[in-house]
């Protein structure tokens, strides 16, 4: 992120800017986007002010869910002003290929938060790392004691970088050598196509199952 950082003035307006991008159709509320991206609300507020003035986005009325109070959980739609992409931005396609190409999170960045989840014997990478966004699965994690609630707080975090929602699947190492014993296609299916090994505990490619 320090080269974007230093490019587009301000990470989190790079983190801004990537959830527009990767999302095109999604309109989003100040909340919404403080959320996903993990912005303070004024920074947001400053940041669209100024994405909407070189014509990037636009304001967009919708729909959104919104939680009554109450006892029990009900939900009703109402109208919230908030912001879209703006698909006819004259620099769309080469803003989205230059963020794609640069990588928010390098290999180590990963594996350093990697290493609160648990005994880690595997880490592969797939879907948007690779440029591939239709792969079924975009981190793929096994390991011993593997803490799901850390792994899905630092999921999110990856996400308010990236810009996007990540799929991901983690299995401790007894349940994931017996998918592997079986052709789980799951596994199948982000083994037997393109995909970058961070950490490799386990022998695999060694065993030739890439």
């Amino acid at each position: 992120m320090d080269i974007l950082e230093k490019l587009f003035g301000s990470s989190a307006k790079v983190r801004i800017m990537r959830l527009f991008l990767f999302n095109p159709a999604t309109p989003y509320s100040m909340s919404d986007i403080s959320k996903r991206t993990q912005v303070s609300g004024a920074k947001v507020r400053r940041y669209l002010s100024l994405l909407a003035k070189t014509g990037m986005i636009h304001p967009k009325s919708f729909l959104k869910e919104k939680i009554l109070k109450g006892k029990k959980r009900k939900t009703k739609k109402v109208w919230t002003r908030g912001w879209v992409l703006d698909t006819k931005f004259p620099y769309l396609a080469p803003l989205q290929s230059f963020l794609i190409d640069i990588a928010p999170l390098t290999r180590d960045d990963i594996l350093k938060k990697f290493q609160r989840v648990g005994r880690l014997k595997l880490v592969i990478l797939s879907g948007v790392f690779i440029h591939d966004l239709e792969s079924r699965v975009d981190v793929l994690v096994v390991g011993d004691h593997i803490k799901k609630g850390v792994l899905e707080n630092i999921i999110k975090s990856f996400e308010a970088e990236i810009g996007r929602e990540l799929k991901y699947a983690a299995f401790e190492t007894s349940d994931f050598k017996y998918r592997l014993g079986v052709y789980d296609k799951l596994l199948r299916d982000i083994l037997d196509y393109k995909h970058n090994t961070i950490l490799d505990r386990l022998g695999m490619e060694q065993e030739k199952h890439f």
